[in-house]
C-alpha cells in the first residue's frame, strides 16, 4: 500500500510515517500544502493523511483538488478540531475518513488500512493461487499450510502480484506500488527482490517473468469433470 502523509508538525509526521513503515506501507511525506499538492497530484496513493491546518495550502484545498481529479485516493483527514461540525465540513469537503488530534496510533493504522482496502478494485482479504495463500489482513503468507516468512518489500510484491489476477505487472508499476519516493527508478532492487521471493515462495515455481514487460503469476487453469478447460 502507498501512502502520503502531509503534516506540517514534522516530529508527529516522521512519527506517522516510521509507524506506517513498520506495518509495511509505502510512505512518503510532505511537511507544507503545496508540496503535499504536488505529491500526490503526481502520484497515485492509495491513502492520504492530511492535516486539515497546513501552511502553503490548506488541507481543505488539497482534498477538494484530490475528489476533483477523479482519483481513487483515499482521504484520511486529521485536524486539533474534533468538534461535530468540523467532522461534518471535512466528510462534506469529500475526505473519507476524519480523525481529531490527539489520536491512538493503532486507531490510525486501522484507518489507514481500511481506506487501503477501499481505494483499489475490490480484493478478497485472503488471496489464492493454487496452494499459495495470502493473508492481506494478518500479514500471513503459506504455501501447502506451511508459513513462509516474508520481508515487507517481499509481502508486498507478492500482494501486488495476487491482486493482478494473473495479469503482468511491469517493474515500474512495482516499484511505485510498493516502495516509496527515495527509491532510485533505475535501481535493481525489484529484480533481486522478485528472485528471493521465488526461492522462497518454493516450488513448482509460481512467479514467472514476462520478458519486456514484467512479472505474472498465472492463475491455475480449471480442468472440467468433461476433460476441457475454463
Amino acid at each position: 500500500m502507498r501512502v502520503l502523509v502531509v503534516e506540517d508538525e514534522r516530529n508527529l509526521c516522521d512519527a506517522i510515517a516510521r509507524g506506517l513503515r513498520r506495518k509495511g506501507m509505502a510512505v512518503d511525506v510532505a511537511y507544507d500544502g503545496p508540496t503535499g499538492h504536488e505529491m500526490a497530484y503526481v502520484t497515485r496513493y492509495d491513502v492520504v493523511v492530511l492535516d486539515r491546518d497546513l501552511p502553503g495550502m490548506h488541507g481543505d484545498e488539497i482534498c477538494a483538488a484530490l475528489v476533483a481529479s477523479g482519483a481513487l485516493t483515499r482521504v484520511l483527514m486529521l485536524t486539533a478540531s474534533g468538534t461535530v461540525a468540523d467532522r461534518v465540513e471535512g466528510l462534506q469537503l469529500g475526505a473519507d475518513d476524519y480523525l481529531p488530534k490527539p489520536f491512538a496510533f493503532d486507531e490510525l493504522v486501522a484507518r489507514v488500512q481500511a481506506l487501503g482496502r477501499r481505494a483499489t478494485p475490490a480484493a478478497p482479504p485472503v488471496l489464492t493461487v493454487g496452494d499459495l495463500m495470502l493473508d492481506q489482513t494478518r500479514r500471513v503468507v503459506t504455501r501447502g499450510g506451511t508459513p513462509i516468512d516474508l520481508t515487507n518489500k517481499e509481502f508486498g510484491v507478492l500482494e501486488e502480484l495476487l491482486k493482478a489476477r494473473g495479469g503482468v505487472v511491469s517493474s515500474e508499476e512495482l516499484l511505485e506500488r510498493v516502495w516509496d519516493a527515495n527509491t532510485d527508478p533505475f535501481t535493481t532492487t525489484v529484480r533481486v527482490t522478485v528472485m528471493t521471493l521465488r526461492k522462497k515462495v518454493g516450488d513448482p515455481p509460481l512467479i514467472e517473468t514476462v520478458v519486456g514487460a514484467g512479472y505474472r503469476v498465472p492463475e491455475p487453469v480449471v480442468v472440467t469433470p468433461a476433460g476441457g478447460s475454463a
